[in-house]
């Protein structure tokens, strides 16, 4: 039970980091504050972009519970889909260059919680394009929705520790991300970006193809067992 519990979370904490990873306007704005105001509000901006994932984490897994049946009827070409999904993702982040959105932001004078709440409204925004995203990790990590289906007390802890690990693996991101601009703030240049970017796309790239190879084929059967 002990081991279930510690790999759920760990799936959850994969699919929270995979979500967080890219380089796109949330982050270009939480590292811009990092850098013209200061890490606590590079810290605290990640902190509300994490609580907005989460809450959409929570929208995505319960229409992935309403979807049970025809997901697991369809779960070979989902998957398959999922990973083509991550591919074209993982391209993209590789290809856009942050760079000129990092020039055109100007961090203004705002309080640490009109830095969070400006930056939640402006994720959730998002939403019709971020909830896809997460669907898709979900299905990269084998996160089932069934678990939100199961109203037992075990399928509610399940669920609970996937957004939990969702939540932590999000924040440790935004913080480790302030952190280390911070470290190198004064040689940090907006060409550094591209190198994340880059690395990002490889990592969610790589991701992609692991999941529609692993759909056919059965690699590293031993994890998990």
């Amino acid at each position: 039970m002990a081991l279930e519990i510690v790999e759920t979370l760990f799936r959850g904490i994969c699919v929270g980091v995979a979500a967080s990873i890219t380089v796109g306007p949330v982050a270009v704005l939480c590292i811009q504050r990092t850098l013209s105001k200061s890490r606590r509000s590079g810290i605290v901006s990640g902190i509300g972009v994490a609580c907005a994932d989460t809450f959409m984490a929570m929208a995505a897994l319960f229409f992935y519970s309403m979807l049970q049946t025809q997901i697991e009827q369809y779960n070979t070409l989902l998957r398959v889909i999922g990973g083509i999904f991550v591919v074209i993702v993982g391209v993209f982040i590789f290809a856009q260059n942050p760079v000129p959105q990092i020039r055109r932001n100007r961090a203004g004078k705002t309080s640490l919680w009109q830095d969070f709440v400006s930056i939640f409204g402006l994720t959730i925004a998002n939403f019709i394009m971020v909830i896809p995203y997460i669907l898709a990790f979900f299905a990269v990590f084998k996160i089932s929705g069934g678990d939100m289906a199961d109203h037992t007390f075990g399928g509610f802890m399940r669920s609970l520790f996937v957004i939990a690990g969702f939540f932590g693996g999000a924040v440790g991101w935004w913080t480790l991300l302030a952190f280390v601009i911070n470290l190198f703030r004064r040689r940090f240049r907006p060409r550094h970006m591209l190198t994340i970017n880059h690395v990002a796309g490889l990592i969610i790239g790589i991701l992609g193809v692991y999941t529609i190879l692993s759909t056919f084929f059965d690699i590293f059967p031993n994890v998990g067992h």
